[in-house]
């Protein structure tokens, strides 16, 4: 019985022709030693784009809430001036600011939502007209 191996015949040439050589494989790793850096930057931009832009979304959906609160129960006149959103959310805090209106008797209110993404804060104001002769 033979073995299909024992024929096969290995030779320089047949060595040659299936493999990198040296320079080409360290060609290649220089190659990404110089790509993988701007790659791995590119991601972690991508990643903090895509936090601040969750963080902002769920900033204004708070600030929303917390305005539209405000003006429909007239809660703005007493309210505290700045605070947070407990239990949930923490880290976001508000501020409500109350500034004149240059016609009529309006009053400007504006929420700033300050929240912070990878050790910076970053702030989201969302402002309404409320009446305020009364």
């Amino acid at each position: 019985m033979k073995c299909s191996l024992s024929r096969t015949r290995f030779s320089r040439e047949n060595l040659s022709r299936g493999g990198f050589t040296f320079a080409e494989v360290l060609a290649a790793l220089v190659f990404l030693g110089i790509l993988l850096p701007v790659v791995m930057q590119g991601l972690v931009l991508a990643n903090r784009a895509s936090i601040l832009a969750e963080r902002k979304r769920i900033a204004t959906h708070l600030g929303d809430g917390l305005l539209t609160e405000l003006v429909a129960t007239d809660d703005w006149q007493f309210a505290a001036s700045r605070g947070n959103f407990q239990p949930e959310h923490m880290e976001y805090q508000w501020e409500l600011v109350q500034s004149g209106w240059f016609e009529g008797d309006m009053l400007q209110l504006t929420v700033r939502v300050t929240f912070p993404v990878q050790g910076r804060p970053y702030q989201v104001e969302l402002a309404t007209l409320v009446d305020n002769s009364s």
